[in-house]
């Protein structure tokens, strides 16, 4: 039977067991897929079991997307351009570190019909799926992208990839279309960013990467106000795809069952 993880901390939001698990029993394939909570130290060792072939690929989640790189021995373009890695193989008896989640957000904002094309976007935070975002969004055509994070040195980092972005101090808000909850406040219920909604004006495209809970305080305050909201899940699924195509070589089916497997 082969093996396969999604590695983080914290973990237990993580619903990747749960829809790769159900691919895997749909496409009748002798696997396991579980979570596994780590410490940024047990990086190496685990990631060198997919080398020996106990674990026959991993997937990572928060904060490990940037931490993992020094432990596979090559990465993919998209990895390369963005200094994050979300799922791990062997190919040729070497670790490959590849990015999904750049192919998971386009095309969960082209599932919600949202054009990003000639808009301009704030992005709060800076953490591993940030740079994504960013190449996505820039494929796709957006006019100007604002980023903003507590620490502000973390963002820097990401404009040395990224030289066109702006950068601007944590809680301070300029003119947006769109408008992205990348970090993980939110994640508990009672995570709140502290924000002045009213000031934002009307019709703009509130997006949470969180998809557990399925709606923020966030996303919440934005659509009490008449605005656009969608979260991370159509996201996280169209990653997760990706990933599952690269391990076994078969596109899943995502259907209406696939979706609403994640609602339960």
């Amino acid at each position: 039977m082969k093996k396969y993880l999604v590695i983080g901390n914290p973990i237990n939001h993580s619903l990747s067991p749960k829809l790769h698990n159900h691919w895997i029993k749909k496409n009748k394939i002798d696997a396991i897929y579980e979570k596994k909570l780590l410490i940024k130290s047990d990086l190496n060792e685990v990631i060198s079991q997919v080398k020996s072939g106990e674990i026959d690929g991993i997937n990572i989640t928060l904060p490990f997307k940037n931490s993992a790189i020094p432990f596979v021995d090559e990465l993919t373009l998209e990895a390369k351009k963005t200094q994050s890695i979300n799922t791990i193989y062997c190919k040729n008896k070497k670790i490959i570190g590849h990015n999904t989640d750049i192919a998971g957000f386009e095309l969960g904002l082209r599932h919600f019909k949202y054009d990003a094309s000639k808009k301009k976007i704030l992005i709060l935070g800076a953490g591993g799926v940030v740079p994504s975002i960013i190449f996505a969004l820039k494929k796709m055509g957006a006019l100007h992208i604002t980023l903003s994070n507590r620490t502000k040195s973390k963002a820097e980092d990401i404009k040395k990839n990224f030289p066109e972005i702006e950068i601007i101090d944590w809680g301070k808000i300029v003119e947006f279309d769109m408008i992205i909850n990348a970090t993980s406040i939110g994640l508990n219920n009672d995570d709140e960013i502290k924000l002045n909604y009213n000031d934002f004006g009307k019709n703009k495209f509130f997006y949470d990467v969180i998809y557990n809970p399925k709606q923020t305080n966030f996303l919440k305050k934005a659509k009490e106000l008449g605005n656009m909201t969608d979260n991370g899940k159509m996201m996280f699924i169209y990653q997760a795809h990706q990933a599952f195509a690269i391990w076994h070589k078969i596109f899943p089916k995502i259907d209406i069952e696939t979706i609403k497997l994640l609602d339960d």
